[in-house]
């Protein structure tokens, strides 16, 4: 197999499970969910905030699936970073499980990878300002 095929067998392999991540959280964010409401009063957040949330969390995945969108991809993995950042430094904080902070961290990992894995197509080649 020639190594730009695998590449991108390993692209979609990491992808689909970020943008499928991303797509249920956004519709768990918005249906307000009873976990949904728990971990927003433990970690101190207004219900509002999660429906933001999840309208981003649905934009990310579609954007990550979407063809010939290199500049909303550039913006949609910049989010997906501040997210799982955010969302590992607030379960820090608020003291949930060790669980907690690592996984969004790990899932940045495969989220990276995604970004580092995507074919020319859809990577940004513009200047950024």
């Amino acid at each position: 197999m020639k190594k730009d095929k695998i590449k991108l067998i390993a692209y979609w392999a990491v992808t689909v499970p970020v943008a499928a991540n991303y797509a249920m959280a956004g519709v768990m964010y918005l249906q307000q969910g009873p976990q949904v409401v728990e971990g927003a009063q433990k970690a101190g957040y207004p219900l509002f905030f999660f429906s933001l949330l999840g309208f981003w969390k649905l934009v990310a995945s579609v954007v990550l699936l979407a063809p010939r969108t290199p500049l909303f991809k550039e913006w949609a993995y910049a989010g997906i970073l501040i997210n799982l950042t955010g969302a590992a430094y607030s379960n820090y904080m608020a003291k949930f499980g060790t669980e907690h902070i690592i996984f969004p961290l790990a899932f940045l990992v495969v989220a990276a990878l995604s970004w580092y894995l995507r074919p020319a197509s859809r990577r940004f080649s513009g200047p950024l300002i």
